[in-house]
């Protein structure tokens, strides 16, 4: 069996097909759930933009900023870009391992 080999958890460009796990900001905030409007009230819902991959809490780039971001838990900060590292080159490569 080919199974493609994991690749680090990274964004290229600008982020904005990054679906990783990513759910905490570069200042240690907890992203707050995309489908939640609490505490923060938002127009980037699963619902409405179903195609950018909204689920959980997950650091997502749904408006093409500058890299993944999300919408905290904190009543203090709305927003904060993601602590997600950008990949480098090497990583274009397909490396597939056999089972």
């Amino acid at each position: 069996i080919l199974v493609p080999a994991p690749l680090n958890d990274c964004f290229y460009c600008n982020g904005e097909d990054y679906r990783g796990h990513h759910s905490t900001t570069e200042n240690g905030y907890i992203c707050q759930r995309w489908d939640s409007q609490s505490p923060h009230s938002h127009k980037f819902t699963p619902t409405i933009y179903p195609n950018h991959s909204l689920e959980e809490n997950y650091c997502r780039n749904p408006e093409g900023n500058l890299r993944p971001w999300c919408y905290t838990t904190s009543w203090f900060k709305k927003w904060d870009y993601c602590s997600i590292p950008r990949c480098s080159k090497i990583e274009h490569l397909n490396v597939f391992y056999f089972i």
